[in-house]
């Protein structure tokens, strides 16, 4: 071949996956956007895998008293996440509605992270209502630190990428940050605890590594948070009008939510899948450990799990680019739900081939479900930017911090609740964890007999729970309605309106939005006021896509920003 006619590399993989533009214009954007996807993810995950088992086996508590202070924080964040949505969409900045909360939220989670990984020698059981006040008020530190930066980040995504495929390229971009904050953060954990030599068994002993990994997350972190605030630019939003702000306007901005059928959809189908993950990951720990006696591969599991799940990417992008952002959900979701039915028959390992044949069962788990369950955690970050588009449909204005709220509320909120329901669970069931079990085990030099109820309870927690969630979750996002092309003719509706000041859709159109609203045509913003003799048509171009017009002011705004 004609050295003139080779395709540099770069550009073959940004023609593979569909990216248009430059690196400069095309890729940076969504790599500087995505850093604080390393600092959300990475801390969550860390949260999610190790806080309620440093509670129990390090702190001391018992397990209903670490669901309890699981779940008070998340109380608190129910607060503090909707204030947080209205006061975005009311920020007047040149800066953008969103951005400079970035850098007012990295204090709040560079204290708060450390903290709440330092016991201060508190005793779970001796100081427990020190232990308590003191656990909550750092979680709920960190619950605002984390309020206060993701809020106004998620919110950032509809107005950064405004095209239907573009936000799937943000949202893929963001996967592999969130990748890259989970795998370092992991590995750091993993790095102390080995040189700390608690790696296969936490106990008491444990609490200095602790205090160190909280030291290091929280600058890791901190730093993945200020490159999205320096680099990232953002519309001005000084010209920004806002409606009289008292009592009755915070009720309706959220009541006008919950109008838009796609958003209700979303939500439930968004927290079914949450209330399945949530059950799993925080009860996975105390089932490899008590139920399986598998703690000694933990590590590995999980590195396992990381593979597995970014091994998906490539499957879920590829058919959300093709064949639209349900897709990956329906094919793989099947596997996700196989993975977590290993742990309805999962027996103890107690030597012997057993328990290779139990190890085995386990990795295999491991593989299946993060692989399957990155399908429905794809489709359900990829559609929420459209909600905006479909609330600005209903109510002429945009409200990216209001929706986010509820996107970011159904994370923390559903994996608050989970942990305090799963440990709450499985003490009701008689699991035994932390000292008791650490006192047996050295003094009769074997396993701790939990009893079969105590079994029951983890299997009910890591199995049961999780695939009857995954299935309403699937359930649910097969009633999805918005495609691709409702997506780009909404939007093409909407700049049609701001620009002339009315729009005249077909009847189909009319019915698409009528479907994808839940409203009357006649009853939303974008169908009051508009003339027949006066109606603009929607124009398509010579492909068939809809012409999505830019204002004039709007494209000034994007100038100065960038400038």
């Amino acid at each position: 071949m004609d050295s003139k006619n080779k395709e540099p590399f770069g550009e073959k993989v940004k023609r593979a996956i569909g990216v248009k533009g430059d690196f400069k214009t095309a890729i940076l954007p969504m790599i500087n956007y995505s850093y604080s996807n390393m600092a959300m993810a990475g801390s969550g995950y860390i949260i999610t895998m190790y806080f309620s088992i440093f509670l129990t086996d390090v702190v001391n508590f018992e397990l209903k008293r670490a669901g309890l202070i699981v779940m008070l924080a998340t109380f608190w964040d129910a607060i503090t996440d909707p204030v947080m949505g209205i006061i975005t969409d009311r920020t007047r900045s040149k800066y953008g509605k969103h951005r400079r909360y970035l850098l007012l939220g990295i204090p709040v989670l560079l204290i708060s992270y450390s903290l709440m990984w330092n016991s201060f020698g508190f005793d779970g059981r001796a100081d427990s209502v020190k232990a308590t006040i003191y656990f909550v008020a750092m979680f709920m530190l960190y619950k605002t630190a984390y309020t206060i930066i993701e809020v106004p980040h998620t919110a950032m995504l509809p107005e950064l990428a405004p095209d239907y495929n573009l936000r799937t390229q943000y949202n893929s971009m963001g996967y592999l940050f969130n990748s890259a904050g989970m795998v370092p953060s992991f590995g750091i954990v993993i790095l102390i605890l080995i040189l700390f030599g608690c790696n296969n068994n936490l106990s008491s002993s444990s609490r200095t590594p602790f205090a160190m990994i909280g030291v290091v997350l929280s600058l890791f972190y901190s730093v993945a948070v200020f490159l999205t605030f320096i680099k990232t630019k953002e519309p001005s939003s000084l010209d920004s009008e806002f409606p009289k702000f008292d009592f009755k306007y915070v009720i309706n901005e959220y009541v006008y939510v919950f109008k838009n059928r796609s958003f209700r959809q979303y939500f439930f189908m968004s927290l079914a899948y949450q209330f399945s993950t949530g059950f799993y990951m925080t009860s996975k720990v105390y089932y490899i450990k008590y139920l399986a006696n598998q703690y000694s591969l933990y590590a590995i599991f999980n590195i396992v799990a990381g593979i597995a799940e970014a091994a998906a990417f490539p499957l879920n992008y590829a058919l959300t680019m093709k064949y639209g952002k349900k897709r990956c959900g329906d094919i793989v979701t099947p596997l996700m739900i196989a993975g977590l039915a290993i742990g309805l028959f999962m027996g103890r390992s107690e030597g012997g081939v057993m328990s290779v044949v139990w190890a085995a069962l386990m990795m295999l788990s491991m593989i299946l479900y993060p692989f399957g369950m990155s399908g429905l955690g794809f489709v359900s970050t990829n559609i929420f930017p459209d909600l905006t588009d479909v609330d600005e449909l209903i109510t002429g204005r945009r409200r990216e911090g209001v929706i986010s709220t509820f996107s970011t509320l159904i994370k923390k909120s559903a994996s608050g609740v989970m942990a305090a329901l799963v440990t709450f669970t499985m003490q009701s069931f008689g699991l035994v964890t932390g000292k008791a079990v650490e006192e047996y085990e050295k003094l009769n030099k074997g396993l701790y007999p939990q009893t079969s109820s105590a079994i029951w309870g983890v299997r009910l927690c890591v199995a049961v729970i999780p695939i009857a969630a995954a299935l309403i979750s699937l359930f649910l996002l097969k009633r999805f309605r918005m495609t691709k092309q409702d997506h780009e003719m909404i939007r093409a509706a909407i700049a049609t309106k701001w620009e002339f000041g009315s729009v005249e859709l077909t009847k189909e159109q009319i019915e698409r939005c009528e479907l994808i609203s839940g409203q009357k045509f006649e009853n939303t913003w974008l169908g009051k006021d508009n003339p027949a003799e006066n109606g603009h048509t929607l124009d398509k171009n010579e492909d068939g896509e809809y012409i999505i017009l830019v204002k004039m002011t709007e494209m000034k705004k994007a100038e100065t920003a960038q400038s």
